[in-house]
């Protein structure tokens, strides 16, 4: 299947959900299968070392999740990986509280919030928790610039799908992300966050 095609029959299979036709999730997700464990292989790809959560579960929990959801207004294939995307955060962070993690010395992640601007060391890492946290306080100050950072960071979505998931400009995305990872080096440096 091309691309476009691709798209087409997602954006299809999505509009079906929110129509209220049932089986139309069961086929989304047999057809975005393989787009979500690659989504999901790029976070747990981040997790430290001896983390048991794995891919398929990761997915198959997202799937889970969204299955609740099936009639929540996805408008087309963009927004539904935005939202997966999501859901896969937040079933990481949950998954974190529940192994238990500190405040330091806890389950850690390479954050490499960068996209040809170096906001954080190569070798730096911040644990999952101070990040949700962190990501958590934008969302207050700025809801638009959180999904922005779910949807790149969280969903390994590019510029262009991230505009056309939160229907907002390439432009404006590309403004907002280079200060969403500023705001997010700022907090988890513990400098605070500035607007």
């Amino acid at each position: 299947m091309t691309l476009p095609d691709f798209r087409s029959e997602v954006t299809r299979l999505v509009s079906a959900c929110v129509d209220g036709n049932d089986l139309a999730f069961d086929e989304l997700f047999s057809v975005v299968y393989d787009d979500l464990r690659a989504v999901a292989h790029r976070q747990l790809r981040k997790e430290a070392q001896g983390h048991t959560l794995h891919t398929t579960a990761l997915v198959h929990e997202a799937y889970l999740n969204l299955v609740d959801q099936t009639h929540s207004g996805w408008r087309d294939r963009a927004h539904f990986f935005a939202i997966a995307s999501t859901a896969m955060r937040h079933i990481l962070i949950d998954y974190a509280r529940r192994r238990g993690a500190r405040k330091r010395g806890g389950i850690q992640i390479q954050v490499p919030l960068r996209d040809n601007i170096a906001v954080v060391d190569s070798d730096s890492s911040v644990e999952l928790l101070e990040l949700d946290d962190a990501l958590n306080a934008l969302s207050v100050q700025n809801p638009r610039m959180a999904r922005i950072v779910e949807c790149r960071f969280f969903g390994g979505m590019t510029v262009q799908e991230t505009a056309e998931a939160l229907d907002a400009s390439v432009r404006t995305v590309e403004r907002e992300w280079t200060r969403a990872k500023a705001h997010l080096y700022l907090a988890l440096r513990g400098d605070g966050v500035t607007r």
